[in-house]
């Protein structure tokens, strides 16, 4: 078994910012030579989240109108009293999204959806640069 790890950047505009980041994934799959196992993809932070969609301008516009429904900027948070940075919607977007997904790769491919994208969330108040690692595990 070999574990192969790739790192991929973005930069971000904050704000809900949504980056389809399947090709670079599917590409770091490819040259990791791993036929079967499985791909972890993680972001760290707390204010960013890894899922997948079906990246298109309608679900991406829902996506953002339903995060604003279910973690609303304007509400009072704890965090943004204590922190005063504004972002405590962020954190709270982040945790029920999650920070990563994992992918099952078989004969060197990663399986998805015929309409499913992986994508990169950016829920801060501001532009950030983001890391994601993408490690490929198997033989």
């Amino acid at each position: 078994m070999s574990a192969v790890t790739a790192r991929l950047n973005y930069e971000t505009s904050g704000n809900n910012d949504i980056k389809d980041i399947t090709s670079d994934v599917i590409r770091s799959v490819e040259l990791s030579g791993i036929r079967d196992g499985i791909v972890l993809v993680f972001s760290p932070g707390s204010t960013v989240a890894i899922t997948t969609l079906e990246y298109e301008p309608g679900l991406v516009t829902d996506l953002k109108e339903a995060l604003e429904r279910f973690a609303p900027m304007e509400v009072e948070y704890r965090h943004n009293q204590r922190w005063h940075d504004g972002n405590g919607h962020s954190h709270i977007r982040a945790a029920l999204l999650g920070q990563d997904c994992s992918f099952p790769v078989i004969d060197g491919q990663m399986e998805l959806g015929t309409w499913q994208q992986i994508i990169l969330i950016d829920l801060d108040v501001r532009p950030r640069s983001r890391k994601v690692t993408v490690q490929i595990v198997g033989d």
